[in-house]
């Protein structure tokens, strides 16, 4: 009689939340009928939102569980945070199908989104996510596997005004999540820091986490935070400094050599891609040489000072003796990653086809390996690989190749930000799994700004081409119109 009446008010509850959601939906895509772009952009504050509250309402402290902080799952969780996560799910839910609704509904006549990026992803989902969920060794459903899916459509929908939502929303909610660790530190240090890390190139320094699970995770969000000013920067410029000189000394802090490097590498890509051109002219330019003379002499200064260096600075004794120490030895395997590398490949020589499934890494199987703080692959290509098998792997690399290429057409269209952002996650490739889609965290942002970028860089180019086969007065009626709905970086 008792089971009776649980399952009947558990039927009874999922068909309520199931009109609820229908409601919603519907009442979502009724409040957005009027405006040029819906409310997308609110899912990057949710996503940092789940960043931020598991820090803020635990009482960790980071020089004594530092290592255990890595796997949030073996943390217990606040009631609060057992309340919020199903809410800021539906939220994301709500904002991201009401877009691919309106997409439907209006379809043709407000965006262009390109087909392969679409089809490609939706491939890449279906390769690495559904295969493994179902036909793995040890399959699993969840939920949490769709999220991803239906946030990326919503993504590839984007216009260029949703475009610059999405980036001015993560510019503005990582600097939140950043200021809001910066204050704790008088109030709480040793929930931000963590002063026993001994590893970093600042003697003495603490190492700053913030609200971030990991100061590695931390230092990624701020290179996000700076990408994002570089796409787009405040109007105000006393603002903009701030906001750059908080994301500097953050990601300064956070010590994560990665990230610097990541940053360098990024940054350095889109003043490239900017000031490319104009440097080049500069660079031939017959009428005032004295620019080209300075910077050809600059060359070859560089040349004869790392030829100095091969030739005199002992490169070879150096290198061995490095090598020889305890750092060189950490540095030589990977900080350990080796052996995750081995136990990852030994699973999909196991199950070569769908892979292990997306259970792998998580508490027995790290406990039956001895490996507690394996919570990934940290590659995510040995990763996918493991996880999904030679079907995951293979979509793996047609999906970045896509994206590669996508990247490099429409470099110049977005002054250097998509190949920025696809640089910046091939990088994090490397040691983490950026691209992995079992759910939504804060490694999917610079994914969705990705597509995002590239969406509405194609669908902007589409406009262009239809509007120039257009007779002049039909062209200048089409670009009017499209100047009260669409937005562009302002680089």
């Amino acid at each position: 009689m008792n089971q009776a009446i649980t399952i009947s008010v558990l039927v009874a509850g999922a068909v309520f939340a199931a009109l609820a959601a229908v409601l919603g939906m519907a009442g979502a895509v009724h409040v957005t009928s009027r405006r040029p772009h819906g409310y997308f952009h609110l899912v990057f504050y949710a996503i940092l939102f789940t960043v931020a509250l598991p820090g803020l309402l635990s009482d960790r402290d980071l020089t004594s569980n530092f290592l255990s902080l890595q796997d949030p799952g073996l943390l217990p969780k606040h009631p609060l945070m057992v309340l919020a996560q199903p809410l800021v799910s539906l939220l994301m839910m709500t904002v991201a199908g009401e877009r691919i609704i309106a997409h439907w509904l209006k379809r043709d006549k407000t965006t262009h989104p390109p087909q392969v990026l679409l089809i490609t992803f939706i491939v890449f989902w279906l390769g690495t996510v559904a295969a493994p969920a179902l036909f793995g060794a040890h399959p699993q459903v969840s939920h949490d596997f769709v999220y991803p899916l239906i946030i990326a459509i919503a993504a590839v929908l984007a216009t260029g005004v949703e475009r610059d939502l999405a980036f001015a929303a993560t510019r503005n909610a990582l600097l939140l999540l950043m200021s809001a660790g910066l204050l704790l530190v008088p109030f709480n240090p040793g929930m931000v820091l963590d002063s026993s890390y001994m590893q970093g190139l600042l003697p003495g320094v603490p190492r700053f986490a913030g609200l971030a699970a990991h100061a590695v995770s931390m230092g990624t969000l701020a290179q996000l935070a700076l990408l994002c000013l570089l796409a787009i920067p405040f109007e105000r410029a006393w603002l903009n400094r701030l906001a750059w000189l908080l994301s500097l000394t953050v990601l300064f802090l956070a010590q994560s050599k990665t990230a610097w490097l990541a940053f360098a590498i990024c940054s350095a890509c889109i003043i490239t891609v900017r000031s490319g051109p104009s440097f080049w002219r500069r660079v031939g330019d017959p009428i005032r040489p004295e620019f080209g003379i300075f910077a050809v002499l600059i060359f070859i200064a560089g040349l004869l000072t790392l030829g100095l260096l091969l030739a005199f600075g002992e490169i070879g004794a150096r290198l061995s003796s490095f090598f020889g120490s305890a750092q060189g030895a950490q540095f030589a395997s990977l900080t350990g990653r080796d052996q995750i590398w081995a136990i990852a490949y030994d699973e999909w020589e196991r199950n070569p086809v769908f892979g292990y499934g997306p259970g792998l890494w998580d508490a027995s199987f790290r406990a039956s390996i001895g490996m507690a703080n394996a919570t990934n692959a940290h590659n995510q290509f040995m990763d996918t690989l493991s996880r999904s098998g030679t079907v995951g792997a293979l979509t793996l690399v047609f999906y970045a190749l896509v994206l590669l290429t996508l990247s490099v057409r429409y470099a110049r269209a977005t002054g250097g930000v998509t190949l920025a952002l696809f640089l910046a996650l091939a990088l994090r490739c490397v040691s983490e799994v950026p691209l992995s889609l079992f759910g939504y965290g804060a490694e999917l942002i610079t994914q969705v700004l990705l597509l995002m970028a590239l969406a509405s860089a194609a669908g902007q180019t589409v406009k262009r081409n239809t509007q120039a086969a257009l007779t002049p007065a039909h062209a200048a009626y089409a670009r009017k119109a499209e100047s009260r709905v669409t937005a562009g970086f302002r680089p």
